[in-house]
């Protein structure tokens, strides 16, 4: 646990983006959303917990009417290291069958996490699915897979903050840095 300021922000080493320009692409992205999905059934759903304060920007971006769901899944459990396995821990609770759906996620990694959520949301026959990403890390992929749109790419680097974590802390960090033992 860390119980001092001081010992919080030791491990921050250097900003890869602050608050400034993640704002300015969210408020991009948003604006592309609104712009393809004006007049239809919108849902943005956030892969908890990394990607909610994304989602909450996001959300406010966009100007036309949507809806917002969530799910949760994990790959990380401590530390910095996969683990390899992905695992569904919350599900949607709507039928998405009537609905353009948006997968808003943190971070491409291995690539697992979203590949196996995107399958799993296909069979359940959304209008549309698409998946965006605030960042993605492509030196790591595992599998195939590639989000819509992507936000930043970064090198093959821990990072924390903008909702990314490092055993829980750190999310609440307006900007995203690497981060250092």
């Amino acid at each position: 646990m860390i119980h001092n300021t001081e010992e919080f922000m030791s491990r921050i080493r250097n900003v890869l983006f602050t608050e400034e320009e993640i704002k300015a692409a969210v408020k991009a992205a948003g604006q592309r959303i609104s712009a393809e999905y004006e007049g239809k059934p919108l849902l943005l759903v956030s892969i908890l917990k990394g990607a909610f304060v994304f989602l909450s920007d996001l959300c406010r971006a966009v100007t036309v009417p949507c809806e917002v769901g969530f799910m949760a899944a994990k790959s990380y459990y401590e530390g910095t290291q996969s683990v390899g396995e992905v695992q569904i821990t919350m599900d949607l609770k709507q039928d998405i069958s009537g609905y353009h759906v948006i997968i808003v996620e943190d971070i491409v990694d291995t690539g697992r996490t979203l590949r196996d959520v995107a399958e799993l949301l296909k069979k359940r026959k959304p209008l549309s699915l698409k998946v965006i990403a605030l960042l993605d890390k492509p030196d790591r992929r595992v599998v195939e897979f590639e989000a819509d749109e992507v936000l930043f790419t970064i090198p093959d680097k821990f990072v924390v903050g903008y909702g990314l974590d490092c055993g829980e802390y750190y999310r609440n960090l307006p900007y995203i840095a690497e981060y250092g033992e």
